[in-house]
């Protein structure tokens, strides 16, 4: 007798995983096909996000952080904006592959949110994060080095899941890290969208904060 139920699908897998292990193996396996299957999926997340960073941060500032880089779908429309000072982190290798051939970053590490991250206090001007706090992916402490790499007077812009926001912790880190003086928040969009054309279920919101 055969199986003949369908192949979990690569997005499915990354929400599934439990452990920084598992969501690497998920974007390790998905990293060839990644750019094609989010395309077709409508994803839009790494293009809008400039949309808030060029609000609020002026063009030629930097350097910036694209926080959850992935392939680096981001960087290309970043540097036509005039961001031409821009890192980038992920946890997969296999993804920091192909970001690094779109020639949009100056460098690229291989590091996990929601642990230490390899940059001094106050390195950045910005940084951004598309995508990244969602099912199965970086945890709200992650926001913690986040600040903390980023200059007093910088921003923090970011999109969270809206089931998680307090689900999560997320809601209860924004405010510990406002009651601390670590930032305060600029905006908080509506939800919305992640996914244009698929996925219509999957909504996030956008959040913006200073530094400092």
């Amino acid at each position: 007798m055969t199986d003949d139920s369908p192949s979990p699908r690569p997005l499915d897998l990354v929400y599934a995983a439990s452990s920084e292990a598992e969501l690497a193996d998920a974007y390790a396996a998905w990293a060839a096909s990644y750019d094609r299957e989010t395309a077709e999926l409508g994803y839009c997340l790494p293009f809008l996000i400039t949309g808030w960073l060029a609000r609020h941060v002026p063009a030629g500032a930097g350097p910036i952080l694209d926080a959850g880089c992935g392939t680096g779908l981001s960087g290309p429309f970043l540097k036509a904006l005039g961001y031409d000072r821009l890192a980038g982190l992920d946890l997969s290798e296999e993804m920091l592959t192909i970001a690094r051939s779109r020639n949009a970053y100056g460098e690229l590490k291989k590091a996990a949110l929601g642990e230490p991250l390899p940059w001094p206090d106050g390195h950045f001007r910005a940084f951004i994060a598309a995508g990244v706090f969602t099912a199965g992916h970086a945890p709200a402490s992650g926001l913690d080095e986040l600040a903390r790499i980023t200059a007093p007077g910088g921003h923090a812009i970011f999109t969270v899941r809206d089931l998680l926001i307090d689900s999560a912790g997320f809601r209860e880190r924004f405010d510990a890290l406002t009651a601390a003086g670590k930032w305060r928040p600029v905006e908080e969009s509506q939800p919305f969208r992640a996914f244009a054309v698929g996925e219509p279920d999957v909504l996030v919101k956008s959040f913006v904060f200073q530094v400092g």
